[in-house]
């Protein structure tokens, strides 16, 4: 197989992430929310991967044909963003004006910031929550607060799409790497197994939710408190 066959088969995986995206989008219609959340899971990772392929491949030389982050960010919209804020006005998570409150700002605020040419930070992290919010509705699937509590996550996480706050990119982010990766993958499981549970209380998934999700959130924001040899 030639090095441009194989670049193209990495636009074609990433592109998978549209057909992955609309079957969790047909479960989240039929109130399916474990099986929509399986598909998101499996959209989760290829989007871990397609990445490092892609520069292993140098898609940009090998396969220019197509845009490879124009087709990530569509994908990424998607997948992070219009499906789970879906899945939460429909779950009754949100109900009444809440709902409408988590989709307006959810959809509105992550177009402006998968927008944003200052997304990236020079050590390839993001500056600002980077929309995550297929993570986020998974949490809250699992844990189910009150809806003042979901509400207020969404606010805040929404608004810190737009302040200095590092939030670090798990495979391109190189401090902490050793863990940081380790955890994604982590989270990964953690969040299958939820879903494939039905989000079962009982289920010491939503332990690992926990904890990896706070690393995820916070590793950036703690990176920028502990300054390394070289500030």
């Amino acid at each position: 197989m030639t090095l441009q066959t194989r670049a193209l088969f990495v636009h074609l995986l990433t592109a998978s992430g549209a057909v992955f995206a609309m079957l969790a989008m047909l479960a989240a219609v039929d109130h399916k929310w474990s099986m929509m959340f399986l598909w998101l899971v499996v959209a989760f990772f290829v989007d871990g991967i397609d990445g490092p392929l892609a520069r292993k491949y140098d898609v940009k030389v090998n396969a220019p044909t197509f845009d490879g982050v124009l087709l990530d960010l569509i994908i990424d919209y998607l997948t992070y963003v219009f499906v789970p804020a879906y899945a939460l006005f429909k779950s009754g998570l949100l109900p009444g004006w809440t709902g409408w409150i988590a989709i307006i700002v959810i959809t509105f605020t992550s177009a402006m910031y998968f927008a944003d040419t200052r997304m990236k930070t020079k050590d390839n992290s993001f500056s600002g929550f980077p929309g995550c919010w297929n993570m986020v509705a998974l949490v809250l699937f699992a844990l189910s607060p009150n809806f003042w509590v979901s509400l207020g996550i969404v606010v805040v996480l929404a608004g810190a799409m737009f302040v200095p706050l590092k939030f670090i990119h798990p495979v391109r982010t190189e401090r902490w790497r050793g863990l940081s990766l380790p955890m994604a993958f982590a989270w990964t499981f953690f969040a299958g197994w939820a879903a494939w549970v039905d989000f079962d209380a009982q289920s010491w998934a939503h332990w690992g939710l926990v904890v990896t999700s706070l690393y995820l959130v916070f590793a950036g924001i703690a990176q920028q408190l502990i300054p390394t040899g070289d500030d």
